[in-house]
């Protein structure tokens, strides 16, 4: 069952700017950054409220946040929601008819387990399942 909104990822070409103005210009403050090596990405988050937001820079010309990147421009890039049971939500979604990008789970950032659900079938939001790795 999804529990809440966890976080909005924010597709960024320069991370280390974009931190300053959140700092600065909004505030907030950079909790920790990583790199998701498997998805060629640095990330950034930010508590704000109850929500979480998550600054992703590409590491490489063949990321999917490169590929936004070239698509959009910077911007929202995903919703993610908090579940108590990821496999169920990913079930649950695909016996709605959901096209799943992720049929299983896997590690994200933050040490949580994640998977995506395709924007063509979401209404035009890519949407994200996630949940604390056990």
């Amino acid at each position: 069952m999804i529990t809440r909104i966890d976080h909005l990822g924010i597709a960024v070409k320069n991370l280390d700017t974009a931190i300053a103005y959140y700092e600065k210009a909004l505030g907030l403050k950079c909790e920790h950054t990583e790199e998701v090596a498997s998805q060629k990405v640095r990330t950034a988050f930010f508590h704000c409220g109850e929500v979480h937001l998550e600054l992703l820079e590409p590491t490489a010309d063949d990321s999917p946040i490169a590929k936004f990147l070239e698509k959009n421009g910077e911007g929202i890039h995903h919703v993610a929601f908090a579940t108590d049971g990821i496999e169920a939500q990913l079930k649950g979604a695909a016996d709605a008819g959901v096209r799943l990008i992720h049929e299983t789970p896997f590690e994200g950032a933050a040490n949580k387990m994640v998977a995506f659900l395709h924007p063509k079938s979401t209404h035009g939001v890519l949407t994200e399942f996630c949940a604390p790795k056990e």
